[in-house]
């Protein structure tokens, strides 16, 4: 049996994978302040891990707390970094160790799911940041986005501004917004779906066919109506059919999944 660990800027989220090939029936997430509550999730698994297999960008502190507690079981965890190619899969970046491990394995995970001959597609996650990453028919990472999440942007005007509130929970999203917590919403939102929408017909025409789309983390429950809106309007103008987003759960966990699957 193999761990599997995503550790992200807020929480780490903890998978498996078994000699037949079978999964975990949900990942374990634990914020950074409850790591010792691995030493627990570790007894419930079914068999005795030999080994493990993660991603970090969470810095060498997390890494090593990760770490301790599966060398303990003889358990060693191996950190996956970018490469030029992997699994099929080019890395279109002119430095590929640049790239966030965390993107190269979710672009992985994704492009597991997809059969040959492989539609080009847009990932958009969002957590502590949002990246929008695109990879083309031709298994070439175009090329992404990175900019900073939901929660992320909602703090920033909190903490830069002397009146703006840090939560407008009750502030809805709309076109004009007639009071501050729904400006704030708003203006979130579009900021994040129009950064999606834009990637989306870029790859469009790039590619000559229309990208699939996927989206994962945390924030796109307050992003996928705006997504989704702007979208439509963008094909309906341009006679396109516009995509059904798909939101895949632990698409980092997915490519780790088939890293490790392909290492044996």
């Amino acid at each position: 049996m193999i761990v599997l660990v995503d550790a992200g800027n807020s929480r780490i989220k903890l998978g498996w994978l078994d000699a037949d090939g079978r999964r975990e029936a949900a990942a374990a997430a634990l914020d950074h302040g409850r790591l010792a509550d691995i030493e627990g999730w570790l007894d419930t698994l079914p068999a005795a891990p030999r080994g493990a297999l993660g991603v970090n960008v969470a810095g060498p502190d997390i890494a090593a707390a990760l770490a301790a507690p599966l060398e303990r079981r003889g358990c060693p965890l191996q950190w996956v970094r970018p490469q030029a190619r992997s699994l099929g899969l080019v890395n279109g970046y002119g430095t590929p160790h640049q790239l966030g491990a965390d993107r190269w394995a979710a672009m992985l995970g994704v492009r597991a799911r997809l059969g040959a001959p492989r539609p080009p597609f847009v990932l958009a996650t969002f957590g502590t940041a949002t990246t929008i990453d695109t990879v083309g028919p031709d298994d070439v990472f175009a090329g992404g986005l990175i900019l900073p999440g939901p929660a992320l942007m909602r703090a920033s005007l909190a903490n830069g501004t002397a009146d703006l509130p840090l939560t407008p929970a009750d502030g809805a999203v709309v076109e004009f917004p007639v009071d501050t917590r729904q400006a704030i919403a708003s203006g979130v939102a579009a900021a994040q779906a129009g950064a999606v929408a834009r990637q989306w017909l870029a790859a469009q025409r790039r590619y000559g066919q229309a990208p699939r789309l996927y989206a994962s983390g945390g924030g796109w429950t307050g992003i996928a109506g705006e997504t989704r809106r702007l979208l439509d309007r963008a094909c309906a103008g341009r006679g396109l059919l516009p995509p059904a987003a798909e939101y895949v759960h632990n698409p980092v966990l997915d490519g780790l999944a088939r890293l490790a699957s392909d290492m044996g």
